[in-house]
């Protein structure tokens, strides 16, 4: 069966912006940034994105586009008769893990959309909007609903095919995404007080850059952001022609996901600040703290309905990818059709899901690692663990395995000057680093 192909260059790099523009960039973003003195953190994410996480990224589709094949058949082509191939696993096992914790968050985001657009939020819940927040995730069946109603629409996307599917759908998604949060910034940015969002955000505080632990912080949010190490940019490479050229697409993916997470935050600090919110209120920023401040917003519920309709694109996005990378492995390794196959991963992601939201009601105290919940627990093996694993093992492969003139080739560098420059960044700079986030995750530095 030939292997389906991405109708345009400029289909496959909205299909990878969409895969990276996700809950990261305009919910992990905003609350990383606040705990981490918003300019001087942003100043080190722009220099890390562009340094390492293009350079990555690069790495990755060109893997993809080279061997034609899925995240553990790439390895297998590429470094035949070794145990190589094994590497890839950390891509389809994190893939398990991410979307099904995934598909819970983004539910919360549909029942929120919801309730904007059936009036619910537009008045202040009596208990609070903690208290609403708290009771909604903890009920036994409504939490999971609405996470069965976001992994059928994502199912449904990718069923329906590469080009007509994937590719269609973020043509629509990314632009519509892009005019949302902009029109968004404008309005955040009209609000009395959002000059001291919009200084906490571009103006560094030069004492932050003497704590380490705001390089690691800026370094792990560009490695994740980017959708590295998990497999979906290198399945999405997989689709592309051998015409297509690589390194302007990856720079355009890098500086397009950069804009995102700016744009992101010129919607939310405005906004903190002008309200007198503390900006490293954390996780609860989204689905707390936001819903109490378009409250008090003049014309809050239409702005809270945008709002969460736009976290909604982002994250249906970017659980395409994450679908897709298992997807693309059991089709190729069991001949199964696109439609059985997509409706059974999307199946089993699902019924995890169901598990992870009743880590927040009946199954509370369960606690797999340390004191983490259940979608903690699974969030810390994916993205402190298999992430780096996964993204380690290729810029190895790149690096070490494959012979310089291959890799060069493969990204499209052999004639460039730059080619010298990515091949030393994959090879010695990027290990070192991903070794970095690596120990730093997992308590044993810093």
């Amino acid at each position: 069966m030939a292997r389906e192909k991405w109708g345009t260059k400029l289909g496959f790099m909205l299909a990878a912006m969409g895969s990276a523009v996700g809950l990261g960039n305009i919910w992990r973003f905003s609350f990383v940034a606040g705990n981490n003195g918003g300019g001087a953190f942003l100043i080190l994410y722009l220099a890390f994105v562009l340094l390492i996480g293009v350079p990555l990224l690069l790495t990755e589709v060109s893997i993809g586009r080279k061997a034609e094949s899925d995240v553990v058949g790439s390895f297998q082509k590429l470094a035949p008769r070794t145990p190589w191939y094994l590497t890839g696993f950390f891509g389809i096992a994190s893939a398990f893990l991410i979307l099904s914790f995934y598909a819970v968050v983004a539910g919360w985001a549909i029942f929120y959309l919801w309730n904007y657009i059936n009036g619910s939020f537009f008045t202040s819940p009596e208990v609070g909007y903690d208290g609403a927040f708290g009771q909604f995730i903890s009920h036994s069946w409504h939490p999971i609903a609405w996470t069965a109603f976001f992994m059928i629409l994502t199912i449904v996307i990718v069923l329906s095919g590469v080009k007509k599917g994937i590719e269609g759908a973020n043509k629509i998604f990314m632009p519509l995404l892009a005019l949302i949060l902009i029109g968004l910034a404008f309005f955040s940015l009209s609000l009395d007080g959002a000059a001291e969002g919009v200084r906490f955000l571009f103006q560094p505080n030069w004492a932050a850059f003497s704590e380490p632990s705001i390089y690691i912080a800026a370094l792990g949010q560009a490695f994740f952001s980017l959708s590295l190490g998990m497999g979906a940019m290198l399945t999405y490479g997989s689709y592309l022609r051998k015409e297509n050229k690589l390194p302007s697409a990856a720079l355009g993916i890098g500086i397009m996901d950069t804009f995102f997470a700016i744009i992101s935050g010129l919607v939310i600090f405005p906004a903190v600040f002008a309200f007198g919110i503390d900006p490293s209120s954390g996780p609860p920023l989204v689905f707390i703290t936001l819903p109490s401040i378009f409250e008090q917003m003049p014309f809050g519920g239409m702005i809270g309905m945008v709002f969460f309709f736009a976290l909604v694109l982002a994250s249906l996005s970017s659980s395409v990818s994450i679908l897709e990378v298992p997807t693309a492995f059991f089709m190729r390794i069991f001949g199964w059709s696109r439609f059985a196959t997509s409706v059974l991963m999307g199946s089993i992601m699902f019924v995890m899901g169901i598990g992870v939201s009743l880590g927040f009601g009946i199954w509370s105290g369960v606690t797999p690692i340390g004191e983490r919940n259940i979608l903690d627990s699974m969030d810390y093996i994916a993205s402190n663990i298999l992430l780096p694993l996964g993204g380690l093992s290729m810029a190895l492969l790149m690096g070490w395995y494959l012979k310089r003139s291959v890799a060069l080739e493969a990204t499209d560098l052999t004639r460039s000057p730059l080619g010298s420059l990515w091949y030393f960044i994959v090879k010695f700079v990027a290990p070192v680093l991903i070794l970095l986030i690596f120990l730093n995750k997992i308590g044993l530095f810093l």
